[in-house]
Order: structure tokens, then sequence, then C-alpha cells
């Protein structure tokens, strides 16, 4: 009598520890070519910047850097002008961020009916997002030149006054820049509002103005619901960028006149590259990282909260 021993096979889908570890190093290999860029360009500097800022590094120094500890920071406790410097800068995002939403939300609401020649609209709407900051900068001083600017001889025109020197006004400098920065950055708030707008089921809208709901109670109760996380992320990411603006103001107004426009970026490059303070300015450079991490992740953690509550 023949006795069948039965072996036991291995599940199909049993995984594989060697084809796991295969898998993954081919990740690692296709992540690589992206990753090495990060590391050299980004993670690299900011690395060395921070090491930069514990050093009394200047430019055309003979002797040696020296590590100086803190002392650089506590330096930045007494300047009054970094703080004053910082002071704008908040005024300058805050003032450019808000507006800068606000219309661009107006524009998405009335690019998204059904209009005619509503690609046109929408490709005009995006015409300021494609010109670099630098040329928008130039184009900007011709329009607030004091002389034949536009903005003067359209005031005098009007016989509104013989307008004035809005770049080199004490009064009127860092508003006429935020009037520039919220031109120039409305296209890409109002193409990330629109998409979000989009994505909303127009079904919604039909049910609640069948329920009798008018125009702001839709938007109250359909559109902003839908568009809140889309609004308060470029919101949150906008008031970065603006925070940390650089050649759009260094173009018009060179942080003039007398630092009226002087933000924490043209102050750094000003310590850096005018006056030779490495070491400073990386100081002041690594100021304005904390601060914004902290205020980034004051909004992500509200943003958790406001889920959870949801």
């Amino acid at each position: 009598m023949t006795v069948v021993t039965a072996t036991k096979r291995p599940a199909r889908d049993a995984p594989r520890v060697g084809n796991r570890r295969t898998s993954e190093r081919g990740a690692w290999l296709l992540v690589l070519p992206a990753l090495i860029p990060i590391l050299v360009l980004s993670v690299g500097p900011l690395l060395y910047g921070i090491l930069l800022a514990f050093t009394d590094a200047q430019s055309g120094r003979t002797r040696a850097t020296q590590w100086i500890g803190g002392l650089n920071f506590q330096d930045l406790l007494h300047d009054t002008l970094f703080w004053e410097s910082f002071r704008i800068g908040l005024v300058w995002a805050v003032g450019v961020t808000v507006p800068q939403f606000l219309l661009a939300l107006g524009l998405a609401l009335l690019l998204d009916q059904d209009l005619k020649l509503r690609w046109l609209a929408r490709a005009l709407a995006i015409i300021p997002w494609a010109m670099p900051e630098v040329v928008v900068g130039v184009m900007w001083r011709l329009v607030y030149n004091p002389d034949a600017g536009v903005l003067n001889e359209t005031l005098r025109t009007l016989g509104l006054g013989d307008g004035r020197d809005w770049l080199s006004g004490l009064s009127t400098a860092l508003p006429a820049v935020i009037v520039v920065g919220v031109w120039a950055g409305m296209p890409q708030t109002t193409v990330t509002l629109l998409a979000g707008l989009q994505n909303t089921p127009h079904e919604l809208h039909e049910a609640a103005a069948m329920d009798g709901a008018g125009a702001w109670r839709r938007f109250r109760t359909v559109t902003w619901p839908a568009l809140r996380p889309v609004a308060f992320a470029i919101t949150a990411l906008n008031f970065i960028w603006n925070f940390n603006s650089f050649a759009l103001v260094y173009v018009l107004t060179s942080g003039g006149p007398g630092g009226r426009t002087r933000l924490p970026m043209l102050f750094a490059y000003e310590e850096a590259f005018r006056y030779g303070q490495f070491g400073y300015a990386a100081a002041m450079g690594l100021v304005m990282v904390a601060v914004i991490s902290l205020l980034l992740a004051l909004f992500l953690v509200g943003r958790i909260k406001a889920g959870d509550e949801a």
C-alpha cells in the first residue's frame, strides 16, 4: 500500500522579503534623481545658513571665522531696525494677502458664471501671473512715475491735482507697493479658488435654489463650506510668500524711502551683501524661518481641530 504524504505549499499571496527589498531599492533609485537637487539646493544651504548664524562670518576678512554661539541673536533682540522691518513685513503680508484673497474670490465667482467670452476673461486674468516680478516692478515704476506716469496723468486729466511721487513719499510708498503686490499675486489665488468652485457639485446649488435660498445664502451654506479648505490653504501659502517677498519691493523702492518699505528679506540682504555681515544676516534669516514655521504650525493645528469638529 502506497502512502502519499501531502506537503504544504506556500501561499501564493505570501509576501516575499527579498522581493520587497528589491522593490524598495528600485523605488529609491527612481526618487533619487529628484531628491539629490532638493538636498543640494535646499537642505544643504539651509543647514549651512543655520551654522553660519552662530558665527561671526564677514566678507573680506583675513582671519578665520569664529564660533560665537548665540551672540548674533542677542544683538538681534536689541536691533530696533530689524524689528521695525519685521513689523513692516507683517503689515505688508497682511495688507497684500487679505485684499488679494477678497478680490480673487470675487473674480473667481464671476469667472465661474456662464458668461460670453469667459475663456478670454480667464486668459486675461492670469497675465500678471505669467510676468516675472522684475518686469512687474519696472512696469509699475512707470505707472507711478511722478512726471509722466499713467496714474498722475490720469489725475491731472480728471482735475484731481498735479499728482505726487508715490514711491518716494513717506506716507504713500508702502500703500503703493501693497497695491502692486495685490495685483501681481491675485491671479494664482483666483485660479486656485476657481478650481475649488468648479469642484463644487452644481446639484447642491440647484437644490438650494429650489428651496428658495438666495445668492448669499447659497454662498454661505453651499459654496463656502466646499471652498473653505482650498481658501485656507491658499491664504496660508500667500501669507508666507508675501512675507518672504524680495524682488518686487527691491525693484520698486529698494526698501526706501527712509526704510518705510524695508521688508525683513531686504534688511537681511543689505546686512549680507552691502555691509558684509554674513553671520548676522544668517541669524535674521533663521529668525524669519522660525516665525514662519510657527505660524504654519498654528495654521495646521487649527485646520486639524476644525476637521475634528466637522
